[in-house]
């Protein structure tokens, strides 16, 4: 039996016992793709409905505390012809910002009984076209939310209405057409979700039971709504939802989300100037809705703005500076409270998406027990909703999840959906697995030492260093200058939400981002070990200028050459400083997971010459290194399109050269979580 094969069958064995060990809710954990269990639940929502139509109510008015009018459109079950159903029913309430008319026309085309068919096998056959140049365009990525269920995580699930829901979909405050100014997760914003829930609860068609459901944004809202536990919510499955948008996408690592940010707002400001048509023909348009729209056409634009241009920290504006002081209206209303959760929780995330920095943290700190609280993560991208899910091996898919969870919490049906997982997998480089907690048991802490022995394996690199159990004892200086060949990168990949993983040589392969970076790999390894957990890249840096930055990535390389960014993160030079409260440290007293404070009060100028340790914290992984493969730290000085030092900082760095500076007496290392230990 080969070594991989040996190690697969100890990880299931120790999960075996693990089972036995630890209690789960209801029984043994089913395995990824759920058993038997899963299959009822695809039955549940696949088979025949007690209703066979869904009735919608086009832009009900909902007046909140202020005066303001959101709009909704509410989608009831109904007969054949259409009539709604005199019976209360749970009420499922998505808040969205990509207007509603988006939510109605992609559910109406996608589930349509003769187009969703048609477009299901289009997708089909475009993915079965385009396999032949699979290696130099991928669209797997983005057909595959649309025939695994994910897709409808984000439109109208009418499966979901018709097996007896009520849906309602509001246009958040200011997009759409609601009245208002678009307040971007603030205070008014998560008020009105509540007032939204309070007021589905109470209407006629409401047994007075609310759960949450959407993507992204609109999973944000639904984590935002928990942790104020208003008294009708009773469940809520967020599908990629942000914890803490300062460090997740606005500025990682005190670095502008130059790939996200430009394009995510310019698709807001836009979509809330879209009129409502129907409004103007019968002579029902809402002044006041225009109003509003021109009282405010670009929302976040002067921050972006200003973030790109300002040239110095003395002359940062008011709507810069509140972003980078603790205590703020942003700052304290862009975190996600997830302490405070006591609603049932079933997150979706991807080692890859855009919010990975908080997917896990969000589980982890909710105060549930497992199976009142789940978690997948997957290893797509933003855009790459549940894609491969319902596959042999893989969790079901998710409309069928959500389906089940709603079914549990908001109906009380015992279907097994609280033993199923609690934490789903998809390892990076191989399989499905289900786990107790994230990170997973049993994980060793240990140094890898960064050292400049060629490694014989990246002779297309700035230098081709080694990556060993014990230090080197070398000494000198590997120098890396910013470039821009991070524009094809995984990070780019994830930064643009997936975008750029259309092309494979780029997402799945560093070597051509390699270019700009050092590189620092290990010996093959001869037996397979997952890494489970945050890891942290060490470096003791000199630089040219009094500000700089850095980006590290985590990387399997196999036998081949490829090698594949499993983990990430940066960090500007003078936001180097973390708070020690809120970071994870491992046994020795290396931080494995800096908490960067990213405000002027803490920022500190680096010295031009002089060593400084810089921590640059990756985000958290769980992948499997085969034997035969390698470890590997690429160190860059630039990270485009995935973060730009904020303009003042950028000037100070002149872009000059930066160093990592080889010492005994302070090595550079990785400190990672590692199932069997290195060397």
């Amino acid at each position: 039996m080969r070594a991989g094969a040996v190690a697969r069958a100890a990880v299931i064995a120790a999960l075996g016992v693990l089972m036995v060990l630890v209690p789960a809710t209801a029984g043994a954990a089913p395995p990824p793709s759920g058993g038997a269990p899963a299959a009822r639940w695809v039955a549940s929502h696949d088979g025949p409905q007690p209703y066979p139509g869904v009735a919608v109510t086009w832009d009900v008015p909902i007046r909140m505390s202020d005066g303001t009018v959101l709009r909704a459109n509410v989608y009831r079950p109904a007969d054949q012809a259409g009539r709604a159903t005199a019976k209360k029913h749970p009420v499922i309430v998505n808040m969205t910002p990509y207007t509603k008319l988006i939510t109605a026309v992609g559910s109406a085309a996608t589930q349509n009984p003769v187009l969703g068919p048609f477009l299901t096998q289009l997708v089909n056959g475009i993915g079965q076209i385009a396999a032949p140049i699979r290696d130099i365009a991928d669209i797997s990525h983005f057909t595959g939310g649309l025939t695994d269920g994910g897709a409808r995580t984000f439109l109208v699930d009418e499966d979901l209405v018709r097996s007896g829901y009520t849906q309602v979909v509001v246009d958040v405050r200011g997009t759409g057409f609601s009245q208002g100014t678009w307040d971007v997760f603030q205070s008014r914003e998560q008020r009105d979700t509540v007032e939204v829930i309070d007021w589905a609860a109470q209407q006629g068609f409401s047994n007075g039971k609310v759960g949450m459901s959407g993507v992204s944004y609109s999973a944000i809202n639904q984590i935002q709504a928990a942790n104020k536990n208003p008294e009708a919510l009773e469940a809520i499955f967020p599908v990629e939802p942000g914890g803490d948008l300062i460090r997740d996408i606005v500025a990682p690592g005190g670095a502008l989300g130059v790939g996200f940010l430009p394009m995510w707002l310019t698709l807001v400001n836009t979509t809330k100037m879209v009129p409502n048509v129907a409004s103007m023909l019968n002579g029902t348009f809402d002044w006041k809705w225009l109003a509003d729209r021109i009282s405010d056409p670009f929302t976040f634009y002067p921050e972006l703005f200003a973030a790109l241009l300002t040239p110095d920290i003395p002359s940062v504006p008011p709507e810069m500076e509140k972003l980078l002081r603790s205590g703020s209206e942003p700052r304290t209303a862009w975190l996600d409270r997830a302490e405070r959760i006591t609603t049932p929780t079933f997150i979706y995330g991807g080692w890859f998406d855009l919010f990975t920095n908080s997917e896990v943290r969000m589980y982890d700190k909710i105060p549930l027990p497992p199976g009142r609280k789940q978690l997948i993560m997957g290893d797509g991208y933003h855009l790459t909703i549940g894609g491969a899910q319902g596959r042999a091996g893989a969790p079901p898919r998710l409309d069928v999840l959500q389906k089940a969870w709603f079914d549990k919490w908001l109906k009380g049906i015992d279907n097994g959906i609280d033993s199923y997982g609690p934490v789903n997998l998809k390892q990076v480089g191989d399989s499905w697995i289900t786990a107790q907690q994230f990170p997973r048991a049993g994980m060793t802490r240990q140094r890898l030492y960064l050292g400049d022995r060629r490694s014989g394996t990246a002779p297309h690199a700035v230098r081709d260093g080694s990556l060993t159990a014990e230090p080197t004892g070398s000494r000198g200086r590997m120098t890396i200058s910013p470039g821009v060949l991070t524009l094809c990168s995984r990070d780019s990949a994830q930064q643009m939400a997936g975008v750029t993983a259309l092309f494979p040589w780029c997402a799945e392969d560093a070597r051509i981002s390699e270019h700009n970076a050092l590189t620092f790999t290990s010996a093959p390894m001869r037996t397979a070990r997952s890494v489970s957990g945050y890891s942290n890249v060490r470096v003791n840096a000199v630089m040219d200028a009094t500000d700089g930055y850095w980006t590290a990535t985590l990387n399997d390389v196999a036998p081949d050459g490829t090698s594949k960014v499993i983990s990430s993160g940066q960090v500007t030079a003078s936001l180097r400083n973390y708070d020690r409260s809120q970071s994870q440290f491992a046994p020795n007293g290396d931080v494995i997971d800096p908490f960067y404070t990213l405000t002027l009060d803490t920022r500190e100028r680096v010295t031009p010459g002089r060593p400084v340790t810089i921590d640059i914290g990756l985000l958290p992984t769980e992948a499997l290194i085969k034997p035969g493969h390698r470890l590997r730290v690429d160190v860059f000085a630039m990270n485009l399109p995935r973060g730009l030092p904020l303009r003042p900082l950028l000037n100070e760095s002149q872009l000059k050269p930066q160093h990592i500076q080889l010492d005994p007496r302070s090595p550079s290392f990785v400190n990672l979580p590692l199932s069997r230990p290195v060397g």
